[in-house]
């Protein structure tokens, strides 16, 4: 499938030209560092672009001090990783070899010449996005987990580094490697832990406490302005920050759990343009975020809004769940849709302890050479199912239905008919849930004549559709009886995305009527932008 940045020797295989260097000059100072001196240390802002000029850098392992990679940078390379995008922070160490002169680059400064010097950005991001490939197949971060198996907290951070495409190690309670990592912070290797470097220890972790150990959560500034707000950063809403900041508008993407949405769990995408051997949904959403970043647009997760109000010179409010505010001129709701949940007893109990709504690199470790149930007839529990056949034993497909044929693409479901691996079955339903601290098993139910048997399985998918994100909403637009936007005509309004308040775009899954497809969804987000720019320009 393809991947950004895969081709590691495109690392530095294209030099910056003379004329970029000449650029970078201008627009930043030198600096000179002694050897043994730190650059950067991970968990610092990465607030600038630094150019090797003369001298050796290298980076440094945050538990042990030492030299972490065999390659060192010289003279014509420069530091740098994707976070530099978006004002995130540095996630590992960064030190002299040998007295060392740069080039340093304000960020801002440093965007203003991608947006002016095409050539040069693509050099740059082609660079960033190599380093964060190499990263995340190694494993290579300052984000350290311990028993990720065992705790459902330290569960819950793996799941969203991971669906965030952020570098992270994990080792087994009582591991060597556990034991190496949890002397250097002075803790114990048999309880379940979250480290960041050498000095961080996170209790309670939680995705917020581990986003803004990253930077991830950019501090925004309380009722900071922006021209746009766009809430919910899936397909729909990465394409519409893509093309805001492309235009020149100032946008802010917000997202509660992962760049990407439910696209972003899809193992493989199969009917994109563009990609004859598929690509995953993360992949292709982090493409696009990369991009929006590019062009200014900023990115704060997790957040989740909890309520829009108009203010009364006419711009909107954007509240947090956490009591911070932001401001928009306008608005795009992406917020997509969200899983349903089974009406099931202990659903909610076994919710990351066996019961997903996901089937990712992370999930599939729990499946392995183990039985697997998938519910639902859809294309994501289809493709599901695909993805978990390769590490499961087998899967069970359960749909409540007598056939594919009408919620599930063709060629999908031949594929599943045709894999020896997976069974489909007809007219089923999970009736009960079993296990005390985990899942262990689950009540299959005939439909027809209500026959219940037990199947022995350590995980479960939940993909059985969706209801839309639009509670946050307070009222303000009109919604059909289902919870999504109406827009355009069924509001009289002039634009298929405008809604019954002027001001407030929808696109995407959320949007009454749309077409629940990947490539539907980034069309919509790139075209309502000009409606945006008509409407902020007044």
């Amino acid at each position: 499938m393809e991947t950004i940045g895969r081709d590691l020797s495109e690392m530095q295989r294209i030099p910056l030209a003379a004329s970029h260097i000449a650029a970078l000059q201008a627009a930043g100072v030198e600096r000179r560092y002694p050897a043994g001196t730190f650059l950067v240390r991970a968990g610092e802002r990465a607030d600038r672009f630094v150019y090797v000029e003369a001298g050796e850098i290298e980076v440094v392992n945050p538990f042990t001090g030492a030299r972490h990679l065999p390659s060192t940078l010289g003279p014509t390379q420069f530091m740098g990783e994707i976070a530099f995008l978006n004002g995130g922070n540095w996630s590992m160490p960064m030190r002299a070899v040998q007295d060392t002169t740069v080039i340093e680059v304000p960020r801002r400064e440093m965007l203003r010449l991608m947006s002016e010097i095409p050539e040069m950005s693509d050099i740059v991001i082609t660079v960033l996005s190599a380093r964060r490939r190499r990263q995340l197949d190694t494993h290579d971060g300052t984000l350290v987990l311990i028993g990720e198996d065992d705790d459902r907290a330290v569960r819950r951070i793996a799941e969203f580094a991971s669906r965030n495409r952020l570098p992270y190690r994990s080792y087994a309670l009582g591991s060597p490697e556990a034991e190496a990592v949890a002397e250097s912070c002075a803790t114990r290797a048999d309880r379940p832990a979250v480290i960041f470097g050498r000095d961080v220890v996170v209790t309670e972790p939680t995705p917020d406490k581990v986003a803004d150990l990253l930077g991830l959560n950019y501090d925004l500034i309380d009722d900071e302005a922006f021209d746009v707000i766009v809430v919910g950063g899936g397909p729909a809403g990465v394409a519409a920050g893509v093309y805001a900041g492309a235009e020149g508008l100032r946008a802010l993407v917000v997202e509660d759990v992962a760049v990407g949405g439910q696209a972003g769990t899809s193992s493989r995408i199969e009917n994109y343009m563009g990609f004859p051997t598929g690509i995953s949904g993360a992949d292709l959403v982090w493409r696009g975020e990369v991009q929006a970043m590019k062009f200014g647009t900023r990115f704060a997760m997790p957040r989740r809004v909890a309520k829009l109000e108009r203010l009364e010179d006419g711009d909107f409010c954007a509240t947090f769940e956490n009591g911070q505010r932001v401001r928009g001129r306008a608005v795009v709701v992406a917020t997509g849709v969200q899983y349903r949940r089974l009406p099931i007893d202990r659903l909610e109990a076994f919710e990351g302890a066996g019961v997903y709504y996901a089937a990712t690199d992370i999930e599939a470790r729990y499946c392995r050479n183990a039985e697997t149930v998938v519910i639902g007839g859809g294309n994501s529990a289809g493709q599901a199912a695909m993805f978990l056949s390769r590490s499961a034993r087998h899967v069970r497909l359960v749909v409540r239905a007598q056939s594919l044929a009408a919620s599930m693409s063709q060629y999908l479901s031949s594929r599943l008919e045709a894999d020896p691996a997976i069974t489909i079955e007809y007219g089923t339903e999970v009736s009960a849930l079993h296990g005390d601290d985990r899942l262990d098993a689950v009540s299959v139910r005939n439909v027809a004549d209500g026959t219940v048997r037990l199947v022995v399985t350590c995980a479960v998918f939940v993909m059985v559709g969706a209801a839309p994100n639009t509670r946050w909403l307070s009222g303000l637009i009109a919604l059909d009886d289902h919870g999504f936007v109406l827009t355009g005509e069924a509001v009289g309004a002039n634009s298929p995305y405008a809604t019954s308040h002027a001001g407030i775009f929808a696109v995407g899954d959320v949007r009454a009527g749309s077409v629940k497809r990947v490539a539907s969804s980034v069309g919509e987000g790139s075209v309502v932008i000009s409606k945006v720019w008509d409407y902020v320009r007044r």
